[in-house]
């Protein structure tokens, strides 16, 4: 077992544990400086070479085959059919001149070799005697046969690659999909993880899968661009990270926002010492509170309800808005873009907050409306009849439990137990111990503030909730300044998804370890902060 709280650490392949981006930027410089002087010869077209700074680190690198093809040649305005994998290498299609590319990869392999960086090996092994689960998770299709050619196939504990994600649909990077799988692969969650990149898709993909630090690896003198797109810090080389700085990562906790509000300073680094080691942070945690709610753009709040516009309340029919509140509210979605984001049923949270021509999210993000358009996650809906049987057993098993409140929504089941006697919560937890075992390929548990809730086993929450919400309105992250707030642990992926690119806020009376950047102690202090945003930009 494990002594650290984060769970696993997933590695890229190329550019972290080996030599092989070399070899990749040959095969890939060779194969298109090729089509590109047949270009010139039988179109008459101008002739300039693939460079690996320019073409190979922003267009490629990093990506899945196919789609690193279509990325470079559509920025030379080229368009050639997309063709089909089964297409021969000489064929000129998308398809083919990526089956070449992988040809030529593997004879360089095959008569070159390749080496690892020993450093990133010295690191796994030392993750995997400290009990923390290891995977790599890489675009290739040629993984397999690089970990064998240097004697590492059996070092990781799980391996997704190219042909996992062909054989699952598996979204590319940079989506998250192929570290989530890794991390779940392990028994581990994204945003108790770590995930470590050289590329740029790759950061992007780490913090879109909501992995709790995303480190990446600069060899190429690239740190800027790794931490502009999504890394949260950059090293050189691995051998300045180890596991008790990971450790001092995942404790940090959020600074009170009122402490820097007002100043110009930059809000100081709050997670393990960086000391003598070469490692840069990330700008955007580091930058002024005010300059990160209202530095660029639009600004765009997304907040959570129970906890944050309301105070917790014994029972949850009975969190209702204040006048105040939602008037302060309304007078903001005046000025600002705003959303709730909440746990809640869509159709419950509107009627109980009440404000209109605003963006709902409901059931962790499953359910989404705003004024002209609205969403439900169609695997949610497939889940109904699931989330419906799990309702009908928790009501035979706990309900006799006096004070046990059992919430039933469309997409989800809550077993509240504030109003339990200590006495009594161990049956609860048995139940939920058993349903989560039993149905632990079907459905997720998330535990919040004296409650338990069983969803569908679907890679959504609130944090891809907003990625859908931003790119519906036709939102830039880069221009626009985005702030989530929130008081439970299921925020989290929220506050994960938004860091590095926005302002995550913690809703707390009491610090806690959280991946938000600020906090506020009650909804009272939300308050007081919508006021002075309104003061702000008037």
């Amino acid at each position: 077992m494990s002594s650290y709280s984060f769970q696993s650490v997933i590695f890229d392949l190329d550019g972290v544990i080996t030599k092989t981006a070399t070899v990749h930027a040959k095969a890939w410089k060779r194969v298109f400086d090729d089509y590109m002087k047949m270009r010139q010869e039988r179109d008459d077209e101008p002739f300039r070479e693939f460079t690996r700074e320019k073409d190979y680190l922003t267009y490629v690198d990093g990506k899945p085959r196919y789609k690193g093809v279509k990325s470079f040649l559509e920025s030379r305005g080229i368009e050639i059919p997309y063709g089909d994998p089964t297409d021969r290498p000489e064929d000129e299609t998308v398809c083919g001149i990526g089956n070449r590319k992988n040809e030529l990869f593997r004879q360089i392999l095959s008569s070159e070799g390749a080496e690892v960086f020993d450093t990133s090996v010295e690191l796994v092994r030392k993750l995997k005697a400290s009990g923390v689960r290891v995977g790599v998770a890489s675009s290739s299709k040629n993984c397999k046969i690089i970990l064998e050619s240097v004697g590492l196939h059996d070092l990781f504990e799980t391996r997704v690659d190219g042909v996992v994600a062909a054989e699952l649909n598996l979204s590319g990077k940079p989506e998250g999909d192929i570290f989530t799988l890794a991390a779940r692969r392990v028994d581990s969650e994204p945003g108790m993880s770590v995930v470590v990149e050289d590329a740029t898709s790759g950061v992007m993909a780490g913090r879109n899968g909501g992995f709790g630090l995303v480190i990446g690896v600069a060899r190429e003198g690239n740190g800027e661009v790794l931490l502009r797109n999504g890394a949260d810090v950059a090293v050189t080389d691995l051998g300045d990270i180890d596991c008790d700085w990971m450790e001092g990562w995942f404790n940090r906790r959020p600074r009170p926002l009122f402490d820097f509000l007002d100043k110009r300073a930059a809000v100081p680094f709050t997670g393990a010492s960086v000391g003598e080691r070469d490692i840069m942070v990330n700008n955007a945690i580091l930058a002024p509170a005010r300059e990160m709610i209202l530095g660029k753009g639009k600004t765009v709040l997304f907040l959570d309800y129970d906890g944050t516009l309301t105070p917790i309340v014994e029972r949850p029919e009975m969190a209702v808005i204040s006048d105040e509140m939602k008037n302060t509210i309304e007078t903001l979605s005046g000025k600002f873009m705003v959303s709730i984001v909440s746990g809640r049923m869509r159709e419950d949270v509107e009627k109980l907050a009440g404000i209109r021509d605003i963006v709902y999210a409901g059931s962790h993000g499953f359910d989404i409306r705003g004024p002209d358009f609205s969403m439900v996650h169609p695997k949610a809906e497939e889940a109904v009849p699931l989330v419906d049987e799990i309702v009908k057993k928790a009501k035979e098993a706990v309900s006799g439990i006096e004070g046990v409140i059992i919430e039933e929504k469309k997409f989800s089941v809550a077993v509240h137990y504030r109003l339990v006697e200590d006495k009594e919560v161990s049956g609860i937890e048995d139940f939920v111990k058993e349903t989560a075992e039993a149905y632990k390929e079907r459905l997720r548990l998330m535990k919040g503030k004296k409650v338990f809730e069983f969803l569908p086993n679907i890679e959504w929450d609130k944090g891809q909730a907003i990625r859908w919400i931003m790119k519906s309105i036709g939102l830039s992250w880069e221009k626009s300044s985005v702030t989530y707030m929130g008081d439970d642990v299921t925020d989290e992926n929220a506050f994960r998804v938004v860091r590095t690119r926005g302002t995550g806020i913690l809703v707390s009376g009491e610090p806690r370890h959280s991946a938000a950047v600020f906090r506020l102690k009650d909804p009272k202090e939300v308050k007081r902060l919508f006021e002075e945003l309104i003061q702000l930009s008037s």
